[in-house]
């Protein structure tokens, strides 16, 4: 089947190419992929909606050209909601936001895999509702030891009841997130990450560093703290990867870091389903109440 009209949430929508291959490993279809979007919805709309995306889209698939897309095109229909803001030269740029299941349905069919977002939402795009670390590991794919630090920060945490999420990547590594209260700046949110991963990189300085330059880190883990930056993106909880069987991001409680095969890429649209009836979103509550910025800062502060 080339076409196959539907109506969602009084959208008419004109789902095309089908039958086309986008995961070439394991042969999953353009179908599978909406079916997938179309299904995810009620989960995913809660950390995609009021964020600016950067859409990551493959018209062709994996054996395709894959290419990254800010600005919304303007055949993107009316009901599509978008927020004209200002690139770093000053010229504008229209971004799309995912704010219903009509809206994922259509991105999905326009062959937007993966969905990136900002860190904050509108209309506060200066104020960040989270604070994000992302933990890669060093060649080898060590995933043992990107699990390790992440209980060492979350361990560290929770010595000044501060809340952290974990969550896989679909890559190769692991997001950690503290839930904001939206009052304060990218700079200050950047500025206390940095404190933080200062903390363990000092400490620690032959498993962690905050060097940027690879050839620099001699195989320690790189505590990633500068997306904390105003038009910065990171994956979406339960947006598919561009990758080989199709992985997916998806927040984990933290004990589930210790279960036998556990890596980045351990769910993907093979299994996602039978883990979310299993249990539901471990951060369907996540947001609320939010951190205290300042109050985390004092608390660090005797470390």
């Amino acid at each position: 089947m080339k076409e196959k009209n539907y109506k969602f949430n009084n959208r008419k929508l004109t789902l095309s190419n089908l039958g086309k291959i986008f995961f070439p490993v394991p042969n999953y279809s353009k179908q599978k992929v909406l079916d997938y979007y179309r299904n995810i919805g009620p989960v995913m709309l809660p950390h995609l909606a009021h964020r600016p995306l950067n859409m990551q889209r493959a018209p062709d698939g994996l054996d395709g050209d894959i290419f990254y897309q800010q600005a919304a095109p303007d055949y993107f229909p009316d009901w599509i909601d978008t927020i004209t803001l200002s690139r770093a030269d000053g010229s504008p740029i229209r971004h799309a936001l995912c704010n219903s299941s009509a809206a994922l349905l259509y991105l999905a069919n326009q062959a937007v895999l993966s969905f990136h977002t900002w860190l904050s939402k509108t209309p506060d795009l200066g104020y960040p509702d989270k604070l994000i670390f992302d933990l890669d590991p060093p060649p080898g794919n060590n995933f043992d030891l990107v699990v390790q630090a992440a209980v060492n920060i979350k361990n560290f945490l929770d010595r000044i009841s501060v809340r952290c999420g974990v969550m896989t990547t679909g890559s190769s590594g692991l997001h950690l997130v503290i839930p904001l209260l939206p009052r304060f700046s990218f700079d200050q949110v950047r500025d206390t990450a940095r404190k933080i991963a200062s903390c363990f990189a000092r400490k620690s300085p032959l498993q962690y560093t905050l060097e940027t330059l690879k050839e620099k880190r001699k195989g320690r883990l790189y505590l990633d703290y500068t997306r904390n930056a105003y038009g910065q993106t990171t994956i979406c909880p339960y947006s598919i990867r561009t990758l080989p069987r199709a992985p997916i991001a998806v927040p984990l409680d933290w004990h589930e870091l210790h279960k036998p095969g556990m890596d980045s890429q351990k769910y993907n649209l093979s299994n996602i389903f039978r883990r979310l009836g299993q249990k539901e979103d471990p951060w369907k509550h996540f947001y609320k109440p939010g951190e205290d910025l300042m109050e985390i800062n004092k608390k660090i502060s005797v470390f």
